[in-house]
């Protein structure tokens, strides 16, 4: 299969990028969105783009929330994308917490939930989109051969290579000036 004919990704982090951050997020009533986020994927689903989640959840590992938790506000996240016309493919998740679960190949900025997807459904990870708001997620896309990484964040947080931006719409703006 030749790179131009294998997909192309946007993986989004979640929180802080796809919702407001607040702090181990596992409630649908504290869920709020971050603005931008459904212009933002809904330009790049136009374009061909499958729409990724990669999210670390140590909450769980930590016994403040449960998979099912996680799960139900997941369930509630993919609808309320499809309620406008956008689909999330899947969404990676790491539970893990190396203090209590021991390392593992998923968690951020290790690549494993990247390259899961890649293997899952054949992507282009060099012709892809990545938007983190922390440098554990710029490593994750860099370690993963992602083409563009965004850094969601009023700071510079890192000497990785990234594009950093203060809004979502400046993402859609630079990938459009493109050819």
């Amino acid at each position: 299969m030749n790179s131009k004919s294998k997909k192309r990704a946007l993986f989004l982090d979640r929180d802080g990028v796809i919702n407001k951050d607040v702090e181990f997020l596992h409630r649908v009533e504290d869920l709020e969105y971050m603005p931008g986020i459904f212009k933002l994927c809904e330009e790049f689903q136009k374009r061909g783009f499958l729409i990724f989640v990669i999210t670390n959840q140590s909450g769980i590992a930590r016994g403040y929330f449960t998979e099912e938790d996680f799960q139900v506000l997941t369930m509630k996240i993919h609808a309320d994308f499809q309620s406008r016309g956008i689909k999330i493919t899947k969404t990676y998740h790491c539970p893990h917490l190396p203090e209590i679960t021991g390392e593992c190949e998923c968690r951020k900025p290790k690549p494993g939930m990247i390259l899961k997807a890649q293997r899952e459904f054949g992507l282009d990870l060099g012709r892809s989109i990545l938007v983190g708001d922390r440098p554990r997620d710029v490593q994750a896309g860099t370690l993963a051969g992602v083409g563009v990484v965004y850094l969601f964040s009023t700071e510079n947080l890192c000497d990785s290579d990234y594009v950093r931006v203060v809004t979502l719409d400046e993402i859609s703006e630079c990938f459009l000036e493109k050819p």
